[in-house]
């Protein structure tokens, strides 16, 4: 049993890394050198999992290994797994195109925005009642070939940006575990949306 299941999205395998589409696992390893939390790979829940505690709270940490499309079966196997009762309990970190680099969104509920990992945790669940951690990669302008763009590194000039993100989105985690989603989309001046 578990209090919060936390997912980062991603693609498993060293060739997707440090990509712009796997800064939910990026996110997850933030999570997990704070909170001195291993990841062990796990191939029945089909995911790399880590145990540890956020205020009293026992805390899954999750990346799938499941491709990013196909992600919302490692969640849903995970959620029955550790007795997850309510969506709310799960937290799924993923890339937004749609918002820009360097800024960061929290959001409960509503549609995919087109991302297709997060359209697999919704058919997965059955639901749209979980929570997410939007980290924005997006440009001004939108690229030509958005797929080769979500699979390529993050440039040396972005570093700063990125490495601003994942520290703001491990304490939006935390923050939400420790005082609910409500007062961490105050805090990190997030909207619902």
């Amino acid at each position: 049993m578990a209090d919060f299941l936390v997912v980062g999205l991603g693609n498993p395998g060293r060739e997707y890394g440090d990509t712009r589409h796997n800064f939910g696992f990026l996110v997850l390893d933030k999570l997990a050198q704070g909170m001195r939390v291993i990841f062990r790979h796990r191939s029945l829940l089909e995911a790399e999992v880590g145990v540890g505690e956020v205020s009293s709270h026992a805390v899954v940490l999750a990346k799938p290994l499941t491709y990013m499309n196909l992600s919302g079966h490692a969640v849903a196997v995970l959620a029955r797994f550790y007795q997850l009762r309510e969506p709310s309990q799960v937290i799924v970190v993923h890339d937004d195109l749609d918002i820009p680099l360097g800024r960061m969104k929290i959001k409960s509920g509503g549609g995919s925005g087109g991302h297709k990992g997060v359209q697999s945790v919704i058919e997965s669940l059955g639901t749209t009642g979980f929570l997410r951690i939007r980290m924005g990669i997006g440009l001004e302008e939108r690229p030509i070939d958005v797929i080769d763009y979500v699979l390529t590194p993050f440039a040396v000039e972005d570093q700063d940006a990125v490495q601003r993100t994942l520290s703001e989105a491990s304490k939006a985690v935390q923050m939400i575990i420790q005082e609910g989603p409500e007062q961490a989309m105050n805090f990190f001046h997030c909207l619902k949306s």
